[in-house]
């Protein structure tokens, strides 16, 4: 009972983010699968992004043909009414009830089509990279395996029509949890709490096979579509000291399948970000 009133509160906050888009429907899902999607490049061209974006969608992009182009945002906005193309591009977010007042950066697939605005467009699947103004190298190492996971909930979501809400989506993803003990767990040294920052601190409550690693050796990983592996994403402030959540998200690095979401309030001196103690205890049990 624990772990699903942990697992409510966390994805009734992923749903007050996820409030502001607009959910794409079955017929809309099916029109997809006919589009072109247009990744779009980020304005600065000083941004690694749109070195790594090109790289990674041509490993791991194969549920729509696809085009690269530079962000324009007068073109954009006639393109974006063409129901034959969908979007790959990163939003900025923020829920306006939220007291924090964070800002998140979302990696977003939206629809094209004849709507008013650009904001009614519906939002296919997307998932958090990053609080807006943390560096990029904090995500784009990971960016193949992020786009996979984006690919695999629009196949979660046709597959299963009736997921038409959040709630239900909540307890599906709940069910698909599994245990990683057979797995390895790959990590940065600096995504981990003070107190779990060794593989001997972390035996102690999480005695399976864990590995600290580099960006270089986890992108390698993705890359291979090890299925003897599973990737931290972590989204978090990194060291600023607003008020902030840490969010950790488990993913298979060959399935891109869900085996552990949770995240915790950052609090100077009691809850500090990172993976923590708790959440390999949880690992530990589920």
């Amino acid at each position: 009972m624990k772990k699903l009133l942990v697992l409510i509160s966390l994805m009734a906050i992923a749903g007050q983010l996820f409030s502001q888009l607009v959910v794409a429907d079955q017929e809309e899902l099916k029109q997809f699968k006919n589009t072109k999607t247009i990744a779009f490049l980020e304005p600065n061209p000083l941004l690694q992004y749109n070195r790594i974006i090109k790289e990674v969608m041509e490993k791991h992009w194969d549920i729509t043909e696809f085009e690269i182009k530079p962000y324009d945002g007068e073109k954009f906005e006639q393109q974006r009414l063409d129901p034959n193309l969908s979007f790959l591009m990163i939003n900025r977010i923020y829920y306006e009830r939220d007291k924090t007042r964070a800002q998140y950066q979302f990696l977003n697939l939206s629809l094209g089509g004849d709507y008013e605005l650009a904001g009614q467009m519906p939002t296919l699947s997307g998932l958090p990279i990053s609080y807006v103004d943390v560096e990029e190298d904090t995500y784009d190492y990971k960016l193949g395996l992020i786009l996979r996971f984006i690919q695999e909930h629009i196949k979660v979501s046709m597959e299963h029509p009736d997921l038409n809400k959040s709630r239900k989506m909540i307890r599906f993803y709940r069910k698909e949890l599994t245990d990683i003990h057979d797995k390895t767990l790959y990590v940065l040294k600096e995504e981990l709490g003070p107190e779990v920052n060794t593989l001997n601190e972390i035996k102690e409550y999480y005695p399976h096979k864990v590995k600290i690693a580099t960006k270089e050796e986890i992108t390698k990983v993705i890359d291979s579509r090890d299925p003897d592996a599973v990737i931290l994403h972590q989204v978090g402030p990194k060291n600023s000291k607003r008020k902030a959540r840490c969010w950790n998200v488990i993913m298979g690095a060959d399935d891109a399948k869900l085996y552990y979401f949770n995240y915790h309030m950052i609090k100077r001196g009691k809850r500090p970000e990172g993976l923590l103690k708790k959440d390999f205890k949880r690992l530990s049990r589920q």
